[in-house]
């Protein structure tokens, strides 16, 4: 168990409308840590459609997902948010008022007088390959994730996938694994083309070996694989020799354990909350984004963005009670740009 971290808001989720959060949250002087399910930041965009043009931007003609999260981490970073990757917030206690208590699946252990949850659609829970047994292996051979690649040196790894999770490992665990193959389903990928390129100049150099086909059994006792069983694309079955297999075949968004942190819900999916502040049925925690519901609700990242903005003047009134907030623009408040770090 770790130290206790004490902060003023806690953002549960870091897609774009919770990293905006730190925008609206920092400006107002409150200090943020960010827990997100994923191993980066930009939840939706980043990982699933990191290259889908978004065109609802404004002032933003045409943006890619990964170019908008990007664009978010230089707009945020004068605040020093701190990020939390690959955690999942299990319990939420009231422990003052405002003061919440929040521990996650890591056992980490946080201290806010604000929460957050801009969690979109709900958490982001791994596609698994339908295969027989696979439940034993998960966690000692088989890894839906990435935490460490110091984990996977030396080892026989067998990656499954196609899409960007997949070649990017590929090209980051290859100098690291005693041998490495990739296995997708057809000779097509859905990667950036500079990763494919890359991954083909390892497979040609001899470093990579590329499979067509699919895992259809795994082998193994007590928890460690030593060796899957594949269907080719040429109808012919092999049994091919790893001590690890990781499967990238995308993610699937589940509500996870939100629905038991004592918050009101609607139709057991949403999180009904003013219109006014964004606030929830629990004083002192907001939900921003996807995850809310309010009449006339629409699901548009510029949405979100609205939604943070009058929500951060309601958590100023948590965090600094004694203290008024004047409202400012940034367009003329030389305190505003010195937190910005351009006057």
């Amino acid at each position: 168990m770790t130290d206790t971290i004490k902060t003023d808001v806690l953002i549960i989720g870091a897609g774009p409308v919770g990293m905006f959060a730190v925008f609206e949250l920092g400006l107002l002087e409150m200090k943020t840590h960010l827990v997100d399910i994923l191993d980066r930041p930009g939840g939706q965009c980043a990982e699933l459609y990191p290259e889908k043009p978004i065109y609802d931007i404004p002032a933003v003609p045409f943006i890619t997902g990964q170019v908008l999260v990007e664009a978010l981490m230089a707009q945020i970073k004068p605040f020093g948010a701190v990020f939390h990757y690959g955690e999942m917030v299990e319990t939420i206690e009231r422990i003052g008022d405002p003061l919440f208590r929040v521990r996650t699946d890591r056992d980490k252990t946080f201290e806010a007088k604000i929460l957050v949850i801009a969690a979109g659609g709900g958490s982001f829970q791994p596609k698994k390959p339908p295969m027989p047994g696979i439940e034993a292996f998960e966690g000692k051979s088989v890894f839906y994730a990435v935490r460490r690649m110091e984990d996977f040196r030396g080892k026989r790894l067998l990656i499954a996938g196609g899409g960007d999770s997949a070649l990017d490992w590929t090209l980051n665990l290859a100098p690291l694994a005693k041998s490495l193959t990739l296995l997708h389903r057809r000779d097509a990928f859905r990667a950036a083309p500079d990763s494919v390129n890359k991954m083909r100049a390892l497979v040609t150099d001899g470093k990579v070996d590329l499979l067509l086909g699919v895992v259809t059994a795994l082998e193994g006792e007590n928890g460690q694989l030593s060796a899957a069983v594949i269907k080719r694309a040429d109808g012919v079955s092999m049994t091919l020799p790893c001590d690890t297999l990781l499967p990238f075949f995308g993610l699937t968004m589940k509500l996870g354990p939100v629905a038991n942190w004592g918050i009101a819900m609607h139709e057991g999916e949403l999180i009904p909350v003013d219109t006014a502040t964004f606030e929830t049925s629990v004083p002192g925690i907001f939900a921003v984004g996807d995850i809310n519901w309010y009449p006339g609700k629409l699901k548009l990242i510029l949405s979100g963005f609205h939604e943070v903005a009058l929500m951060a003047q309601k958590a100023h009134r948590y965090v600094y009670p004694d203290k008024k907030l004047v409202f400012q623009y940034t367009t003329s408040s030389t305190s505003l740009q010195k937190k910005l770090g351009v006057a």
